[in-house]
């Protein structure tokens, strides 16, 4: 890792800069979200990302720039601070939501978007409205993970989005609040964390105003019951349910 770290040292400023911001994206990144990058930051990324694959530092698979090895990526990706690689994933989150919002049909720049932010400083946002539309930014890449039945991605969107909740959202936010609640039920059932499930539906029996919003979590938790063959809790619980 030295001896990569000194390598990299060794390019010019550009090519050193565009490897750390790639490096921000994990091991590949589409082209798209460097054409977002270069025209929404104003930054000149392709260049030197074309130098650093002459150098052997990258590789250019049909539209993706990735690193030729994943100890490159992470000693590009050490260069950076701490602070400063967190102030980097939310400024990058930003910008590529603010593309998706002009395209919506366009998943993968979604997902990307959203886990930038999540990888950003999450105590420099501070502003409740913020805070609840990064949990809202959440929901929507959850819902899609889920329509492509993706739903351990699904559920990491969604617990992302709660954390993002404030202390008082179930009476802040409380359409916003049950919904990723709701939907992280569902996707801990499909995935069969049973424990993730029992917890999410602590926050939601004490949380929901009526037992109408608390059935689909009641619905999981029985369901689940079922099928780890706990019959007579199940049923217990079931009872419970319809008294």
């Amino acid at each position: 890792a030295t001896f990569l770290t000194s390598a990299i040292f060794k390019l010019s400023p550009d090519v050193q800069n565009a490897l750390c911001t790639l490096s921000c994206f994990g091991a590949a990144t589409d082209e798209a979200v460097i054409d977002v990058l270069e025209t929404d930051l104003g930054v000149n990324l392709k260049n030197a990302l074309e130098y650093a694959v002459s150098e052997g530092f990258l590789e250019k698979v049909d539209r993706n720039y990735q690193f030729s090895h994943d100890r490159v990526q992470e000693a590009a990706y050490n260069m950076l601070g701490f602070e400063h690689r967190a102030e980097m994933h939310l400024e990058y989150g930003i910008a590529l939501c603010l593309r998706t919002a002009k395209n919506d049909n366009d998943d993968s720049l979604l997902f990307t978007a959203v886990n930038q932010i999540n990888r950003g400083n999450l105590s420099a946002i501070s502003d409740s409205n913020h805070r609840s539309m990064i949990a809202s930014l959440n929901l929507q890449a959850g819902k899609k993970a889920m329509s492509m039945s993706d739903f351990g991605l699904a559920l990491s969107f969604f617990e992302h989005g709660s954390s993002f909740l404030c202390q008082n959202h179930w009476n802040d936010d409380y359409d916003l609040s049950l919904e990723l609640f709701d939907c992280s039920a569902k996707c801990a059932y499909a995935i069969g964390d049973h424990m993730r499930l029992g917890e999410i539906s602590k926050q939601v029996l004490s949380g929901a105003r009526s037992f109408g919003d608390k059935l689909n979590v009641l619905y999981h938790s029985v369901s689940s019951l079922f099928d780890a063959s706990l019959m007579n809790e199940a049923i217990d619980k079931g009872f419970w349910v319809l008294s």
